[in-house]
């Protein structure tokens, strides 16, 4: 399906033109300093009790990350807002939202909608038609990226090329957009839905084998620190950084010092800048703590360590 016959079928063709256009040149400078080889971006993930209890509406997230954190980029979630993705007033008040302060929407982090590596052909085409009305709301909100889950319940190696097909099709729709199919290395999916300890796209060489089968321009890696279960990190950010157009910087718990005690920062920064990485690293703080406080010292570490770097 091409993206002017989604754009039909779904009956509500997006007005092009209807709103300003996002100035691809805008470049913060209160990111990881102006010295900085990186942006720093929020993931929405970063304050999901937040959103879950109500105490922090999903509008009110991009003003939130620019006004308490000084942070002028956002990665958005599905979960917080799954039955919007084809309501144009809700997509237009988030992007005014944000446009409004400064803030630009790189990515929707796009979940449950189904495994994109199901080795069952039928199953694998239903998930990737899932995922056309999260490409347009990406498209509409003016980000560069939709980031996708490489899932599937099978041996590594149908379910290999299973994901394979699956981010094939999805991103084939995705060009027409303008929009890139990110890769995130996480856990799997049992087959009753819940998560898996381990699962394929947690090995980072089983998952770079994955996008290189793709052949795709538009189909990349979105690393994320500590995801790779038993797979060494830092091999794990080594294999997937030729892919990179998204990073995630998982961040749990913080030492005395500011350090993050289950990832050497320093080290995963210094494999980023090896691969000529420059674009934006996202905050995703996990940690059972206060969120705006570990939010704000993930920002503290990476912007001390990239000013340091550069």
């Amino acid at each position: 399906m091409s993206r002017r016959e989604f754009l039909l079928y779904s009956g509500k063709l997006i007005s092009l033109g209807l709103l300003p256009p996002f100035l691809s040149s805008y470049a913060p400078t209160t990111q990881a300093g102006i010295d900085s080889f990186f942006d720093i971006s929020l993931a929405q993930w970063s304050m999901h009790r937040q959103l879950r209890s109500g105490q922090l509406k999903m509008l009110d997230f991009p003003v939130k990350t620019q006004k308490m954190f000084d942070i002028y980029a956002v990665e958005y979630v599905n979960q917080f807002f799954m039955d919007k993705a084809s309501d144009k007033t809700f997509l237009n008040m988030l992007k005014h939202r944000a446009d409004d302060h400064g803030v630009k929407s790189l990515l929707i982090m796009v979940d449950a909608e189904g495994h994109l590596g199901a080795p069952n052909a039928p199953e694998r085409h239903v998930a990737v038609e899932n995922h056309y009305q999260w490409v347009a709301a990406a498209e509409h909100l003016g980000c560069h990226s939709i980031r996708v889950n490489a899932s599937g319940v099978g041996s590594k190696t149908e379910v290999k090329k299973a994901s394979i097909d699956g981010l094939r099709q999805l991103s084939e729709f995705a060009k027409d957009f303008g929009i890139n199919v990110l890769v995130e290395n996480n856990k799997g999916y049992s087959a009753n839905g819940k998560w898996l300890l381990t699962g394929p796209s947690a090995n980072g060489k089983w998952l770079a084998d994955v996008i290189r089968g793709v052949d795709m321009p538009n189909c990349g890696s979105l690393p994320d620190f500590g995801n790779f279960s038993d797979y060494d990190p830092y091999q794990g950010m080594r294999d997937l950084m030729p892919y990179a157009k998204g990073i995630s910087a998982k961040s749990l718990e913080f030492d005395a010092q500011g350090n993050e005690v289950n990832t050497d920062f320093a080290a995963m920064l210094d494999i980023i800048k090896a691969a000529n990485y420059r674009g934006y690293i996202g905050i995703e703080y996990e940690g059972a703590g206060d969120e705006d406080k570990g939010i704000l010292a993930t920002k503290r570490l990476l912007s001390r360590l990239g000013q340091l770097m550069s």
